[in-house]
């Protein structure tokens, strides 16, 4: 349907997603494969729906790999990494804003991309 916008909160289908980022299906269906944290709904006939959330990771994952210059091995450990560090904060009790935890939780990130950046140099 072109012309026929989708809410921002709707399930994408795997080709509606795969248009709006200019990258073929099997690419998305790759990335599957690679990214634990990208888990699209799937119903019969393997018919893959993306939640709001997996179309902001997907966005993500073709910015840093497209504009940013990141390997898949490079984008696994930024991800990864960034879980870890909201796994930390969350243990800790403390959250992004809350005293000082931002400045600490973005120094982890940034020196998580950094040793990743150097590690695929």
């Amino acid at each position: 349907m072109p012309g026929a916008e989708k809410a921002a909160g709707a399930l994408r289908t795997i080709g509606e997603l795969a248009q709006e980022i200019g990258r073929p299906q099997h690419i998305l269906r790759y990335w599957e494969t690679r990214f634990p944290q990208l888990r699209p709904l799937t119903r019969a006939g393997n018919r893959r729906y993306y939640r709001a959330e997996d179309v902001a990771l997907v966005r993500r994952i073709h910015d840093l790999l497209s504009n940013h210059g990141y390997t898949i091995r490079g984008v696994q450990k930024l991800l990864a990494a960034e879980k870890g560090s909201r796994a930390a904060r969350a243990a800790a009790g403390t959250s992004p804003g809350v005293g000082g935890g931002d400045k600490r939780g973005l120094k982890t990130v940034r020196d998580s991309l950094a040793r990743a950046l150097d590690e695929d140099s």
